[in-house]
């Protein structure tokens, strides 16, 4: 197996470890190889996540909680692409992700795709769910 070289890094203000709740939720098959939180030597932040591995479908993702406040956060033209295994799973994903969300594309036949949607989760990271 080769040894992943990019990977798709979440910058949390706080709710990394919820947001993992959340995707291992939702998703069947979530592996958390690795979680390393704070410690007492940034104030507000100790057992918060200084840094994670999560595996969603087989991809690894990273996260953490940022100790430093940001005027930015996520943006839908960055967005995580899920091949759902059937439309079932797609409607669920979806289903879950659009409670206290917002959708980008109801899921639908868009002409590329015959079952497509584009959810941002509760967090601000945006989902685009499909089926082949």
């Amino acid at each position: 197996m080769v040894k992943q070289q990019v990977h798709p890094f979440l910058m949390f203000e706080g709710k990394a470890e919820e947001a993992i709740n959340l995707y291992q939720s939702v998703f069947s098959d979530v592996d958390i190889p690795f979680i390393e939180r704070y410690g007492s030597e940034v104030e507000g932040m100790e057992g918060k996540i200084l840094r994670a591995v999560i595996v969603i479908k087989g991809q690894e993702i990273m996260c953490m909680d940022s100790f430093i406040q940001h005027d930015f956060s996520f943006t839908p033209s960055m967005s995580l692409f899920v091949t759902c295994d059937d439309e079932q799973e797609l409607q669920d994903v979806f289903t879950k992700f659009s409670q206290e969300g917002e959708i980008r594309m109801p899921i639908d036949n868009h002409g590329f795709s015959k079952q497509f949607g584009w959810v941002e989760d509760k967090f601000g990271v945006n989902w685009q769910l499909n089926v082949e």
